[in-house]
């Protein structure tokens, strides 16, 4: 147990300094490595693949002044590139404005509608971003799905997608996400800190990797 929290210790420093993301970051510390390794040290080759501990953040570290802050909230659609950056909350209250945008940004694009998305969703994706931002990270979060119309889960279902006959999406109180440089499993457990709803683990062995499903339903977690 301690030497596991030496360890995170150590990570979370990595973290700070920039190690664990960025290609510049990445081969510096991959070099770091090899030298380790032919000096005779033991050092773990998978330390190489920068994956910080899932345990690495932890939301309930917060203090109230995070919370009270400006919300700031940049989105960012894959498919289609759109991006939207806003200020969406200030002194307690949301701007209108700026939440029908965010309406829009999360909309099913497939099916082409638009619908109201629960602000305890909005919250979750600006607590994850604002949290990580604190450690140098400000690539903007990646919405894969927001809102779904029942047509379009139901296509996914079809198809093979991972897809819940009765979707949160559908409600507009999910969306499935990533961010670039970060590990999903890292940032589903940032997410489930947040203890405010579900959390879905998608893991796949691509260039881009896999992706998080966070809702505002009962608190749970998987993994698809």
């Amino acid at each position: 147990m301690q030497n596991r929290r030496i360890f995170l210790k150590k990570s979370l420093l990595l973290t700070a300094s920039g190690l664990f993301f960025g290609s510049r970051a990445a081969q510096s510390f991959g070099q770091e490595v090899e030298d380790g390794i032919k000096g005779g040290t033991k050092t773990d080759a998978k330390a190489s693949k920068l994956t910080p501990p899932p345990d690495l953040f932890d939301a309930q570290a917060l203090d109230m002044d995070f919370w009270l802050k400006p919300r700031t909230l940049d989105l960012i659609r894959p498919v289609n590139g759109e991006r939207v950056k806003l200020l969406y909350w200030k002194d307690g209250d949301i701007i209108d404005s700026a939440y029908q945008q965010f309406c829009h940004v999360l909309r099913d694009v497939n099916g082409k509608k638009t619908a109201p998305i629960d602000p305890k969703l909005l919250e979750t994706l600006w607590a994850t971003q604002a949290f990580i931002t604190r450690f140098g990270m400000t690539k903007p979060l990646e919405v894969l799905s927001g809102y779904r119309t029942a047509e379009s889960n139901q296509r996914l279902r079809e198809d093979g997608i991972p897809a819940a006959r009765k979707s949160l999406h559908i409600e507009g109180r999910a969306a499935d996400i990533r961010i670039g440089d970060l590990h999903e499993e890292v940032l589903g457990e940032l997410i489930q800190s947040f203890r405010q709803g579900g959390v879905g683990f998608y893991f796949r062995a691509s260039s881009k990797g896999g992706w998080i499903h966070t809702d505002t339903g009962l608190k749970r977690s998987w993994k698809g």
